[in-house]
C-alpha cells in the first residue's frame, strides 16, 4: 500500500477532489488550513485571517496501480497552481 500526501493551495482543493475522485482513489483524509513554510516564502500567523498562503493537506491510500492514474489526473493542477506530492509506504498496524 502507498500513502501520497498532497499540499497545495487551499483554493484549489475543490479541483483537487474532483480530479481524485476521477482517477476513483479509494478515499482521502482532508486537512485545512495548513501553513508553514516552503522554498519560495515564509507563511505568517496574519495571513491565515485573508486566507493568502492557507494550504489544503491531503491524504491518500491507495495500492501501487493507482498512482499513475492519480499522477495524470493532478499534475497539469498541480504544474499551473503550484503544491507538492509525494508518495511512501504504508502498512496497517
Amino acid at each position: 500500500m502507498k500513502r501520497l500526501d498532497l499540499i497545495f493551495s487551499e483554493r484549489e482543493l475543490v479541483e483537487m477532489l474532483k480530479l481524485l475522485e476521477s482517477a476513483e482513489v479509494p478515499g482521502y483524509t482532508v486537512m485545512k488550513h495548513a501553513t508553514g513554510r516552503g522554498p519560495e516564502r515564509i507563511v505568517y500567523e496574519d495571513m491565515e485571517l485573508t486566507g493568502f498562503g492557507s494550504n489544503a493537506h491531503v491524504i491518500v491510500f491507495c495500492e501501487q496501480e493507482l498512482l499513475q492514474r492519480i499522477k495524470d489526473n493532478i499534475q497539469p493542477l498541480l504544474n499551473y497552481y503550484g503544491g507538492v506530492a509525494y508518495v511512501s509506504d504504508a502498512s496497517p498496524l
